[in-house]
């Protein structure tokens, strides 16, 4: 067994990123302080070729030196926008079809596991706060609350680990490859 070398992996150039497929996912960054998990999100979406991004409120944006240290480049790949509010984004996504998730712990959450999903979905993640989770207002807008199962004595997961597992869970359930 032996690594492979970056040229080996035969991934895509940014123009070639732009212009591919991508899944029916757009992830909403619901005011996260840190811009090193904005990277890492980043760069998670990249990976998954998602839709795009929308960062809300105080969440960093581009060009940012922390950003840019964990995205390695997905700034340039991955389709963003910032937005001050995000009432009119939810609003709008689901006016377009879209499926609102809030990755969130609540009363009447479903199993990320559990998560019917076919290649047909077309999903907005919302991912909350560091310390509060996902805003009222989103939540309030949500279709579904979905968690991860946990077996350990913490309570959540960093929002970019998260993500990175939520991304993964839905890009297999509705990816046609």
């Amino acid at each position: 067994m032996r690594k492979l070398k970056l040229q080996e992996l035969n991934r895509l150039d940014v123009e070639g990123y732009k212009a591919s497929t991508k899944i029916p996912v757009v992830v909403i960054l619901d005011n996260i302080r840190s811009a090193m998990n904005v990277g890492s999100v980043f760069r998670s979406s990249d990976a998954f070729a998602i839709e795009r991004i929308i960062l809300v409120g105080i969440t960093a944006t581009p060009p940012s030196r922390e950003i840019t240290k964990t995205a390695i480049g997905a700034t340039s790949s991955v389709d963003w926008i910032h937005v001050d509010d995000i009432t009119d984004s939810l609003v709008q996504l689901k006016n377009d079809g879209y499926t609102i998730a809030s990755i969130e712990q609540t009363d009447s959450s479903q199993s990320l596991l559990d998560w019917g999903l076919t290649a047909e979905s077309k999903i907005a993640i919302v991912m909350g706060n560091e310390v509060d989770g996902v805003s009222d207002e989103a939540l309030g807008l949500s279709d579904i609350a979905i968690e991860i199962p946990q077996y350990g004595t913490k309570h959540s997961l960093n929002v970019s680990v998260c993500t990175g597992v939520v991304l993964w869970e839905v890009c297999r359930k509705i990816r046609v490859v």
